[in-house]
This record gives structure tokens, C-alpha cells and sequence, in this order.
């Protein structure tokens, strides 16, 4: 077992919901970090030098609940007119911050800092090098760079501290520098790096009005560089706020499950300060989605407290002593002594294989069903299972679920056997044909049943049922699966709490993650189940998944489908890796997003990036198979990773092109 010390702590409290304190940073009026609220905010996606629609745009965004507008500045005559932007949204009454896109040019956010309240620059690509190049850095060649960076930077950060102007230290996971790449990789730790540097030089010119981003559209990359980040911060004395983001999540249900995974994973560790939901559409459609995440936490401070079951990882004993809790000013620190798993990279949790669960095997997903509404085989259709009764035979799409549950009654038909049933112990102790049919038994059915199913027996349990004797019990069934759920309002941490039971005990049953929801619509189904489960997945834990809600088993099957798809645990679809689109972008990413997926929405397991410019083209392509980049106005250029295949294909023709790629590299099937 691994020991979690001191030195990896990243939050206040893995059981005890808490917002980790960070210093407060004035953005104008708004305060962002200390006691304020987690802030929301959008970028615009109309040219900078498009003064009127700009501020139109701005203007829709702030009253859709946009408390920053962000506005990109890639060179230095948008940069100047930023100041007619924001001269022309303060005439007409709006005093909302604005905040400088920067990336390669250091003129354009020195000007943009004399005029805005805040800036974003970008580590990797701001005064460093990026050739994608790999070479070996001495120490001496580090040094230097390091050295050059400090002499290009430091202007900037003296221009803030005179005007009053915060900064967004801003790292993307695909966007970082040849100096980083080649001494660190791809990873976390460079990601955590990258920006720590700038921080530094802010720090030894005395300026900490900083907010820090850590953004990847690979979630688990993006979790794992949060987590570290702050374990640094702690461990150098510093408490900077935090903004959260995933880039590139695409649109649609897609995109909100994917924002949801990464940024909810960290809200319900109490990390976070501001947020922005990075979707392939108008942004102030971003802002209801910011808004419903963000509500989740309102009131999480009041949940019931979850069990400590012997072990000295939380602060239950001392649940209302606030002196418990972990910040950068105190030496009391929750005691996460005993975890049995790495915060900060990925490892599935072991276990044994259970028929088609647990193990090697993918998390399954399990729907409930109502008998009396899927009378005829055609109700499943729904579900992916298509039935032919001409063939007599069903054809299986790539989102079928592995088990439907039906409780106390059955179908009166035969399933495909791919797809089998649970029914509760009473009613399939009654069963006469038993096969790929099975139990889900109450702990207390479980202890007493004088007969099991020889092949899978689920039992349901919260965290308050896993006495002793029920865990001996399980510990030696080789058959058992766990289904677990929760009412807590902190239902995350209470479901991460008995999982690290099971792991503490050496127990290796599989386990489901379920979550029960009622009176609940599909936005708020999609944003909370992607963040109460998906979070748990981040993390390994899960070997299936249970949504039960009184939504349309459609929505639920989808939804579950894309939370796994999200935690990349478990790959049904094509994936999309597309921009949400900004004054940089050279066409329409909307149109140009809905016209890649109907090309290629049925190519399963690849992943497509759709990137709007060069900025973060090729870094962000490294987790996609292809991509397809603005090289210009009109103009494409394909990628293969990160490699350029070709450069200036006229936009009309640069779909058939990356189809004709695929085919050639023997990916590509007809629809």
C-alpha cells in the first residue's frame, strides 16, 4: 500500500466538503479567491477589431451571468482596441472586467495591461520556444532559458503591478514549451512547472495579484495538474486562486458531460475559485451551464457527516473545528495518512473478475427498466438493441448497456446475449430459467441467503452497511459485486470514503457506482451524474455505473456512455476535440464542427480534433488522431498528432481530404 504523507495533500478535507482558501484577487470590482463566491465567465468569439460586435457580444454574455468577459489580443493593434471596447461597454452601463487573451506576442499584453483589468498569458507559448523539437536541455541551456524568460516577462508583470491589473497564469497541456517537453514530457508535473516559473518571477518582483489555470481536454491530465499544483503551492507557501477549465470539450450533452467530469472533480474537492465551460457554441450559452455546476456547492457545507470507519484520513472527530481544516497559513492538516492511491496519476482500482465485470474488463453500465413498458422488443431500440424479426435476430449498437435491471418482474421476450437482467433476490429465487439472470440482494438477504447465483450475486449497500461482517463476507466471494450508492449531499466523497475502505482491507470486489435522482431535468441529470460519478472514475474507482432517475432511459443511457467516455475509461464513440472558438479562429467552428461529425460520428475509438487556429493546434492534438486546423482565413491545415500532413487546403475541401487520410491509414469505414 501506498502512503499518502503530508507532501501530497492537495485539499482541506477528503470526507468534510470545505473551499480550500486562497488569497483574494481584484479583478476591478470582482473579487476572485478568499470568502467570494466561485466566479463564472466566457470569452468572446467575434474579431477583436470588430469593436460593435464585440461588445454586443460582451453585452449578451454579461446578462446571461458573465462576471468576466474575456477577449483574445493576438497582436498589438487588437490589444489597442481593446480600449474602445472597453470604452464603449462602460458608456453604455457595463462595468464587468475584462480580461486580455495573450499568447505569443509580449507588446500585445503590455499595451492590453495598461488598459484592461486583467491578462492571460499562456507559459508555453509567451517568450518561449515551441518548435516540437526534441533535444536535450543541460542544465546550463535550462538556466539560460529560464534567465531569457525572466528578462522578457518581467516587463509585463512590473506594467500590472503599476497599474493595478491581475494576471492569469494560464498553462495548457497542449501548449508546452520545448524546454518543459524535453525535461518533464507531456505530463502533470511540466504542466505544474511550466507556470510556476512565471509565478516565481511575480514573486521576486513582489506581484501576486495571480490566478492559475491548468487546462487539458484529456480530464484526467487536467484533475491530476490541479491536484499537483495546489500540493506545490502549499508546499511553497502560496495560495493563489484557481481557475477552472476544460479545453476543447466539444458541444452538446458531449461537452457538458466532459466540462462536468474535470471541473466538478475539482469543485468537489473544494478547489476552484472561477470557472468557464469551454463549449463549441455562442458563449452565452457557457453561462448556464457555469451557473448549474457551480450551484451544486451552495449549500454543501451542511451535509451529514461521513463515517471515518477507523481511519485517520478526515477531520469527522473534529467535524465543526474549523482549525482542522488545511491552508497554506496553518500547520494543522487533515491527517490523509492511510489513502491507498496516487491523487496525481491514474491507476485503476485492482480487482478480481467477476464474469464480465471488474478487472481487465471495461466498467459496464446498467439501466432500470420497467417491465410493463418494454413489452415488445422493439421498446429496446432506444438502447441500442435493434430487433429484426424477419432474421429473428438483434443487432447491438456501440451504446447497448451490459445489464438492465427489472426487479420484481420480467420480459416476455428473449434478450440478445450480450445483455442481461437483475432482478431483486425474492423474485429470482422464483425464476426457473436462471440464466444470465441475477440476484441483487439487501446486506441482510446476502448474510442469510441459502442460495447465490454461481456466477454474479450484486449486493446494494451505502457506506453505513459495510460492517465487518458483511465485508468478511464479501472478501470471500469470488461472485460478489458491490452496488453502492449514497444520499448524502456530499455523495462523492461518502462513495470515495468506502472505496477506500474496501482498498485499506485488501478487498477486491468489484464494485458499481450508483446514484439515485428525482424530480431532476436532463441538464441538471447530465451536469450532476457526470460530476458525482464521473469524479470517481477520475480517481479508478468503478467498475460500472447506475444512474436511476425518472428521466428517458435514452437520456440515462447516454448520459452514461458519455461519462465513461469522459474519464476515458471506457471509449463508445468518436471523440471530438473541438475549440470553443475565440477572435483567433479561422472559420466557423460551429458549422465546421456539425459537418466533421456527420462524415464521422461512426468511428468508433478515434478521436478528431477540430481546433479553430494554430494556437493550441497541434499540443492539444497530441491525445487525437487527426486534426483539422485553421492555418488562415478559409484555410486548413490536416495533422496526424502533431504532425502537419499537409498545409493551405481550401476549407471547401479539407473534409474530403482527412477522410481520404483515414482511409489510407485503414481506420476508415463506411457508414
Amino acid at each position: 500500500m501506498e502512503i499518502l504523507s503530508t507532501s501530497k495533500i492537495y485539499n482541506n478535507s477528503l470526507t468534510k466538503y470545505s473551499r480550500f482558501k486562497t488569497r483574494e484577487v481584484m479583478v476591478g470590482n470582482v473579487g476572485i479567491g478568499g470568502n467570494n463566491p466561485i466566479r463564472l465567465q466566457s470569452m468572446t468569439t467575434t474579431d477583436t477589431m470588430d469593436t460593435a460586435g464585440t461588445v454586443e457580444q460582451s453585452i449578451r454574455m454579461i446578462e446571461a451571468g458573465s462576471e468576466l468577459v474575456r477577449i483574445t489580443a493576438p497582436a498589438a493593434k487588437e490589444a489597442k482596441n481593446l480600449e474602445n471596447i472597453k470604452a464603449e461597454l462602460r458608456k453604455r452601463g457595463y462595468d464587468t472586467p475584462i480580461v486580455a487573451d495573450i499568447h505569443f506576442k509580449p507588446d500585445a499584453a503590455e499595451i492590453a495591461a495598461r488598459i484592461v483589468e486583467k491578462v492571460r498569458v499562456n507559459p508555453g507559448n509567451y517568450a518561449d520556444k515551441k518548435r516540437f523539437k526534441v533535444f536535450s536541455f543541460t542544465d546550463e541551456m535550462y538556466n539560460e532559458e529560464l534567465e531569457r524568460i525572466y528578462e522578457e516577462f518581467s516587463p509585463l508583470v512590473k506594467i500590472c503591478k503599476e497599474h493595478g491589473t491581475a494576471m492569469r497564469i494560464g498553462t495548457n497541456h497542449g501548449s508546452l514549451s520545448d524546454r518543459i517537453m524535453n525535461r518533464y514530457g507531456d505530463t502533470p508535473l511540466g504542466m505544474v512547472e511550466s507556470a510556476l516559473e512565471f509565478v516565481r518571477i511575480c514573486r521576486d518582483l513582489d506581484y501576486h495579484e495571480i490566478i492559475l489555470s491548468m487546462k487539458a481536454s484529456n480530464t484526467q491530465v487536467m484533475v491530476q495538474a490541479y491536484r499537483l499544483l495546489v500540493n506545490r503551492l502549499i508546499e511553497e507557501s502560496m495560495n493563489y486562486p484557481l481557475h477552472l477549465g476544460v479545453t476543447e470539450a466539444g458541444d452538446g450533452e458531449d461537452g457538458r458531460i466532459k466540462s462536468s467530469v474535470g471541473i466538478g472533480t475539482l469543485l468537489e474537492d473544494g478547489l476552484g475559485d472561477t470557472i468557464r465551460v469551454s463549449l463549441t457554441e455562442d458563449p452565452e450559452f457557457e453561462i448556464p451551464v457555469c451557473k448549474r455546476i457551480a450551484a451544486r456547492y451552495d449549500n454543501r457545507e451542511n451535509h451529514t457527516p461521513i463515517a471515518d470507519l477507523g481511519l485517520m484520513i478526515s477531520d469527522s472527530d473534529n467535524y465543526n473545528n474549523q482549525s482542522a481544516t488545511l491552508n497554506p497559513q496553518s500547520e494543522v492538516r487533515d491527517p490523509q495518512s492511510e489513502l491507498p492511491y496516487d491523487p496525481f496519476s491514474y491507476q485503476r482500482r485492482k480487482t478480481y473478475e467477476t464474469d464480465t465485470i471488474g478487472n481487465h474488463h471495461v466498467p459496464v453500465v446498467v439501466l432500470s427498466l420497467d417491465a410493463k413498458d418494454y413489452i415488445e422488443p422493439s421498446s429496446l431500440e432506444k438502447i441500442s438493441y435493434t430487433y429484426s424479426s424477419e432474421l429473428d435476430k438483434w443487432n447491438i449498437g456501440d451504446l447497448a448497456p451490459d445489464f438492465i435491471y427489472l426487479g420484481a418482474g420480467d420480459l416476455p421476450y428473449a434478450l440478445p446475449g450480450t445483455l442481461k437482467k437483475i432482478f431483486d433476490y425474492s423474485y429470482w429465487q422464483t425464476l426457473e430459467n436462471k440464466s444470465d439472470s441475477f440476484p441483487i440482494f439487501t446486506p441482510a438477504e446476502y448474510l442469510t441467503a441459502e442460495r447465490r447465483s454461481y456466477r454474479i450475486n450484486f449486493v446494494s449497500v451505502t457506506i453505513s452497511e459495510l460492517t465487518e461482517e458483511l465485508l468478511y463476507a464479501v472478501k470471500a466471494d469470488k461472485f460478489c459485486v458491490l452496488i453502492l450508492s449514497t444520499s448524502n449531499s456530499n455523495g462523492m466523497a461518502e462513495e470515495r470514503r468506502a472505496m477506500i475502505e474496501l482498498m485499506i482491507k485488501g478487498i477486491q470486489t468489484p464494485v458499481i457506482i450508483s446514484r439515485s435522482y428525482s424530480r431532476i431535468d436532463d441538464e441538471d441529470l447530465t451536469i450532476s451524474s457526470a460530476t458525482d460519478i464521473g469524479a470517481l472514475f477520475i480517481d479508478g474507482m468503478g467498475d460500472g455505473i447506475w444512474i436511476k432517475a425518472e428521466n428517458d432511459i435514452e437520456i440515462i443511457n447516454r448520459i452514461s456512455f458519455g461519462i465513461l467516455q469522459a474519464t476515458r475509461t471506457r471509449v463508445s464513440k468518436t471523440e471530438y476535440i473541438s475549440c470553443p472558438s475565440c477572435g483567433r479562429t479561422q472559420f466557423d467552428l460551429q458549422v465546421t464542427t456539425a459537418m466533421i461529425k456527420k462524415r464521422t460520428d461512426h468511428l468508433k475509438g478515434v478521436k478528431i480534433a477540430i481546433m479553430g487556429c494554430i494556437v493550441n493546434g497541434p499540443g492539444e492534438m497530441a491525445d487525437a488522431d487527426y486534426g483539422f486546423v485553421g492555418s488562415g482565413p478559409n484555410w486548413v491545415s490536416l495533422y496526424r498528432g502533431k504532425e502537419v500532413l499537409e498545409r493551405g487546403i481550401p476549407y471547401p475541401e479539407a473534409l474530403d481530404k482527412l477522410i481520404e487520410l483515414m482511409k489510407e491509414d485503414g481506420i476508415w469505414v463506411e457508414n
